[in-house]
């Protein structure tokens, strides 16, 4: 009979393996943990009168933040996220979904149609858009062109150009979290529904909506936590009207000099990320288990 090769680890070899994974602890420890718990502490301390913070604790930074003027800020963040949210799901699963379905060869030139647009800048990008919506920009020539329209738009620097911004810079992360989902799908399940007198929106709703959902909940953990906090697509394309909490902290680090208040703020917004992908494991655990029953 052949002699089985020890596969036993030998204390030297996992006192290497061990040594290998220092640089990632460092890393971890004080690029990533670090700045949280210096945050987190930063929040509870009281700010200078003129500069810097003093360690003296305090609840103050985080009472502030149920004032009307900040609470708005959160509730409109909240609302353009959920609009962002909604209208790159509407565009973005059905043209993944499009995707999964084309040749080896579509899809190789669609996946790298999506993928160039990132060899750009996305400052430089969006400075594009200001001369689409500009009044007498390219969109403007375009409907006046067609006689949709009868003089130029104000649409730059509004909300529904934040919107806009928004949905360009976000929607490649939907198509591809979907696509990514259905590529994989078995699609003799949606043949075998429609064999069985399944409508194809039955088929759509019952199999391949579930099959695919473990993409489009990605998608939309991948769209909607950013969408809360990139304050430089509503200071280029909505001018300073739209305020995020972006855009407060940024005010508060830059200009207020509030450093104790800007990192309560932070913190409120990463445990509300942290929820919402909280939110995500738990439906797609309950969806997984669904499957397999």
């Amino acid at each position: 009979m052949p002699s089985r090769k020890n596969t036993r680890r030998t204390p030297l070899t996992s006192r290497w393996m061990g040594l290998t994974l220092v640089p990632l602890y460092l890393f971890t420890l004080v690029l990533v943990l670090g700045p949280l718990v210096y945050m987190l502490v930063l929040s509870f301390e009281t700010r200078a009168d003129v500069w810097g913070v003093i360690p003296q604790f305090t609840w103050a930074n985080y009472k502030n933040i149920f004032q009307p003027v900040y609470l708005n800020t959160f509730v409109q963040s909240l609302k353009l996220a959920l609009l962002c949210t909604g209208l790159i799901l509407l565009i973005g699963y059905p043209f993944g979904y499009f995707i999964a379905r084309l040749s080896p060869r579509g899809k190789k030139f669609m996946t790298a149609a999506l993928m160039i647009p990132f060899w750009t800048n996305s400052l430089i990008r969006l400075y594009g858009w200001i001369i689409v919506l500009r009044s007498g920009g390219t969109l403007d020539k375009v409907l006046m062109a067609l006689h949709l329209t009868q003089r130029p738009l104000k649409l730059l620097y509004t909300y529904p150009a934040v919107v806009v911004g928004m949905v360009y810079a976000l929607l490649q992360f939907m198509i591809l979290a979907v696509y990514s989902s259905a590529e994989k799908m078995d699609w003799s399940l949606v043949e075998a529904a429609r064999d069985l007198g399944a409508s194809p929106a039955q088929a759509f709703f019952t199999v391949t909506l579930k099959l695919t959902m473990p993409g489009l909940l990605s998608g939309v953990i991948l769209t909607f936590i950013p969408s809360m906090g990139l304050f430089f697509i509503a200071d280029i394309l909505g001018g300073n009207k739209v305020v995020l909490v972006g855009s407060l902290i940024q005010d508060q680090l830059l200009q207020a000099h509030n450093w104790p208040f800007a990192a309560a703020l932070s913190v409120v917004l990463m445990l509300l990320t942290s929820l919402m992908i909280g939110l995500y494991k738990r439906v797609t655990h309950t969806t997984r288990l669904e499957g397999l029953l």
